[in-house]
């Protein structure tokens, strides 16, 4: 691979790590903010983190999936590395948890949040069911983030030498 073709795909790696981990902690810092706030202040909050998980959250997650797919693709010696196909593994249930465990759980808070601030009656545990996945979903995504970048500064040798 040409040596500008792999900083530029490790700078978006990185750039693109920083954006998810970023968002995941003003997310969680958001949540943590709001749990207190009267329901119209609440709804502003729940609008914010929704805004964040769809410009700054999934964006950043594509970034890095494609261009560390990409990173494996043309780098030759990432094709026998075992700790670049347990990142490339880990690929699939975080974007699956982002999609669902975080985007669509604060989607689906906002617009509970906008019931209940407009006076709508809602289920009683029916926030709290939604916060109840959005903070398991968070959590997830971040352990499952910090495992990859773990294993990104360690590079552990998960397959055994050839002789």
């Amino acid at each position: 691979m040409a040596p500008a073709m792999k900083r530029l795909l490790k700078f978006l790696h990185e750039v693109g790590s920083v954006g998810l981990m970023g968002a995941l902690l003003c997310h969680v810092a958001l949540l943590v903010h709001a749990s207190h706030l009267p329901p119209a202040e609440y709804l502003v909050v729940r609008r914010a983190i929704e805004v964040i998980t769809r410009l700054v959250l999934f964006p950043s997650l594509i970034v890095v999936l494609l261009s560390g797919l990409l990173s494996i693709a043309v780098h030759s010696p990432f094709h026998n590395a075992g700790w670049v196909w347990v990142k490339a593994a880990l690929g699939v249930p975080v974007l699956e948890g982002t999609l669902a465990g975080v985007q669509g759980t604060a989607r689906d808070a906002a617009d509970l949040a906008a019931k209940v601030a407009a006076g709508q009656p809602i289920p009683a545990d029916a926030m709290s069911d939604v916060m109840r996945h959005e903070w398991g979903g968070l959590g997830v995504i971040t352990v499952l983030s910090l495992v990859n970048i773990i294993l990104a500064v360690w590079r552990p040798r998960l397959v055994p030498r050839s002789k």
